[in-house]
């Protein structure tokens, strides 16, 4: 009886959904009423907030000259703690209350094992594979299997582990081999391989990026959250077929037509 009355609600609420979708003709008025609904009510701290995000993206900037010594991570918390000073805001509690604690902690402690990989030289390691991997196929061959190797080992690497580390140690093996006349091997295609490996591999588990791990934060404040398994069971195949498709792209690109410049 339960089983039917949620399905009987569903059913009313898809119905209902259906009903208050817009016209497209009467787009401007339902842009109008959402302006009048949903409009800026506080503009100082608007103007505050503009000006503290305009100072943190002009030192992300800065921050590559090296006489400055200014690190990323600290102009980001010191514009966060800058905007809670000039906001004047009275309930900062409350506002503390709605940052996402578990995701930060998750976060810091993803960031120390990967550090712990990197002094443990797993990352190294798999990379040295796959480069005596690439030398032990003939010449001719060699381009192929090196797009293989570097998106499928990169795409598999950063579903389960952090892809920044990855990429990092990934890009010095590229460079190895292409400054090295003995492969033979153009530089493009294998960063194009890369960056798509770790771009979607990232889709394939929940801790395979960080914007998994934050919607996986805010969907579960709000009442749907969903496990590790739910997100790979859909997204590890998703991950896949994206990944498949690219290296289609790229063999057709670099190997068949030789688009290497």
């Amino acid at each position: 009886m339960l089983n039917h009355k949620v399905e009987t609600l569903e059913t009313i609420l898809r119905q209902h959904c259906y009903e208050t979708v817009p016209p497209e003709d009467n787009y401007r008025s339902v842009l109008a009423e959402l302006e009048q609904k949903y409009k800026i009510r506080d503009w100082p701290l608007l103007i505050k907030s503009v000006v503290v995000m305009s100072m943190v993206i002009g030192l992300f900037f800065m921050q590559s000259i090296p006489e400055l010594d200014l690190s990323l991570g600290w102009i980001a918390i010191l514009g966060a703690i800058l905007l809670l000073v000039v906001s004047d805001r009275h309930e900062l509690e409350s506002i503390m209350g709605r940052v996402e604690w578990s995701t930060l902690i998750f976060f810091a402690a993803l960031f120390v094992v990967m550090e712990a990989l990197a002094e443990l030289k797993f990352l190294w390691w798999i990379g040295q594979l796959t480069q005596d991997f690439i030398n032990s196929v003939p010449e001719h061959s060699r381009l192929i299997v090196a797009i293989l190797v570097f998106i499928w080992i990169s795409a598999l690497s950063s579903s389960f582990i952090d892809n920044i580390p990855l990429t990092t140690v990934m890009v010095k093996i590229i460079e190895d081999l292409a400054e090295n006349n003995e492969f033979n091997i153009p530089l493009v295609p294998l960063i194009y391989a890369l960056a798509f490996g770790a771009c979607l591999g990232g889709n394939g588990t929940l801790i395979g990026a960080s914007s998994n791990v934050v919607c996986s934060g805010v969907a579960e404040q709000h009442g749907y959250g969903f496990t590790f398994f739910d997100f790979f069971k859909i997204g590890f195949p998703i991950m896949l077929l994206t990944v498949a498709i690219s290296t289609i792209y790229l063999i057709l690109c670099h190997v068949v037509f030789e688009w290497n410049f």
